[in-house]
């Protein structure tokens, strides 16, 4: 923690000075302080990141009244702020009475100098942890805001009223939900909106691919680790379980996680706490979970591909999401509504769609489904020459056939590159990180390509 800021308050001039030559070492500012009378100021200045604290100060005095009565001054001040208490060793009790009072910590004096840097690094620690946090909360809310409190879900067809349905009836309960689809139907934006009118709402929102996550990395990304608990690990982690604590954890891609690790997954949801990696004690969690998936429920069902007790722990409630073809009457209302919002993004002048176009487009196959509708849209709203948009706005590729391509004879580069691709989608199933990674592209690549070639 070179950048940390740290206060030593102690009547002892030669404990102050043992203090301040170690921690100087460790730390970039480290300043001592005799008279605590002057500590509700430093406070209110916000002049430390950490607050290294006697429990006694006037002679004789040995019952830690007057460490406990600095540190709830403080923590007036700053309920966020890092305390650590000092104690002499038959004081210990007073030290955990003043952790309940709100202390991060107690070292015990005279103190082992490896001791009391671990001490306070594990403070600092905490203290970045729960800032970050914080700030994650505040982002979440000033996007909640920006929204004005709607809703970006759009649609009139009978399979979008029982979504619509689905989701008001479970976002103000705490169950576990499961949204099933392909790719493209919209399912990160209906757990936005089942967390968007839930009781956290004003709490962070997290998203994990879980298609993405090393396996190798699996337990440090989702539980987090200790300090030196392996390679690399040089510093404490916060998983994504206990950053996402108070509000929403949205698991995307749950289908793909291998069936070795999904029973370390099951564990923490049964017990409601995870273990981090290198760590003796496991820490509580308190998060919405919902989990989405491109993998059909026939195939979730299958016991050689996913374990059925961690399918009954997420999926108390499941909602399924059709794709586009299923729902042409919205597509309308959807090309109307992204031609208005991007033509607004891109401060462009109002965009219409003819008549030909739409029918045109409400007849499309889709195949990418609302990302791919929204991806033609933008680009038409970009590229398009009025405010009139026609066919030729929107250059369409042919139906893709939904069994295995066949090994063609192909010359054409365009040909090649789109037969590769169906290929490792097909190998992958449907899998857009993995597909991705398998043919050296970034996700966001593989997406434009398969737009190109309408896949």
């Amino acid at each position: 923690m070179p950048d940390a800021r740290i206060l030593i308050v102690d009547d002892n001039e030669d404990i102050l000075q043992a203090a301040r030559l170690l921690l100087k070492q460790h730390f970039a500012t480290v300043q001592t302080l005799s008279d605590p009378g002057q500590l509700a100021a430093l406070a209110r200045r916000g002049a430390f990141d950490l607050l290294l604290l006697d429990m006694n100060f006037t002679p004789g005095a040995d019952d830690g009244r007057e460490g406990l009565r600095y540190l709830a001054q403080v923590l007036e001040i700053d309920p966020a702020a890092m305390v650590v208490m000092v104690t002499a060793h038959s004081d210990v009790e007073i030290a955990v009475e003043a952790m309940k009072q709100g202390a991060a910590d107690f070292v015990t004096k005279p103190w082992q100098n490896e001791r009391l840097l671990a001490t306070l690094t594990a403070a600092l620690n905490l203290r970045r942890a729960r800032q970050e946090a914080a700030d994650l909360r505040a982002r979440n809310r000033g996007l909640a805001a920006a929204t004005h409190g709607g809703s970006d879900m759009i649609g009139t067809a009978p399979a979008m009223v029982k979504v619509f349905g689905a989701v008001r009836r479970t976002a103000p309960t705490d169950a576990n939900v499961l949204i099933l689809g392909e790719n493209g139907t919209g399912k990160e934006l209906v757990a936005r909106e089942i967390h968007r009118l839930s009781p956290r709402a004003g709490e962070v929102f997290l998203r994990v691919d879980m298609g993405a996550l090393s396996p190798q990395l699996f337990e440090s990304e989702l539980f987090g680790h200790r300090k030196g608990a392996f390679t690399d690990a040089r510093q404490d982690r916060t998983g994504y379980f206990r950053a996402a604590t108070g509000g929403t954890l949205f698991l995307d891609e749950i289908g793909n996680v291998p069936l070795h690790l999904q029973g370390k997954l099951l564990t923490a949801l049964e017990r409601r706490e995870v273990v981090p990696v290198g760590a003796e004690k496991p820490e509580p969690i308190d998060v919405r979970l919902i989990c989405a998936t491109n993998v059909s429920r026939d195939r979730l069902g299958d016991e050689n591909l996913f374990r059925q007790d961690l399918l009954y722990r997420i999926n108390t409630v499941e909602i399924v999401l059709p794709p586009l073809r299923e729902r042409r009457a919205d597509i309308p209302l959807l090309l109307e509504h992204y031609a208005t919002f991007y033509a607004q993004k891109y401060n462009l002048p109002p965009r219409r769609l003819s008549a030909a176009l739409m029918d045109r487009l409400t007849d499309w196959h889709w195949p990418g489904n609302i990302r791919a509708l929204r991806h033609a849209v933008e680009r038409a709203v970009i590229l398009g020459d009025s405010a009139l948009l026609d066919v030729g706005d929107f250059p369409l590729a042919e139906p893709v056939p939904e069994t295995a391509p066949p090994a063609a004879d192909v010359t054409r580069l365009d040909a090649v590159e789109k037969n590769t691709i169906q290929q490792a989608l097909l190998l992958h199933r449907n899998n857009i990180s993995r597909a991705a990674q398998s043919l050296g592209l970034t996700r966001t690549s593989l997406y434009r390509r398969m737009e190109k070639y309408g896949l």
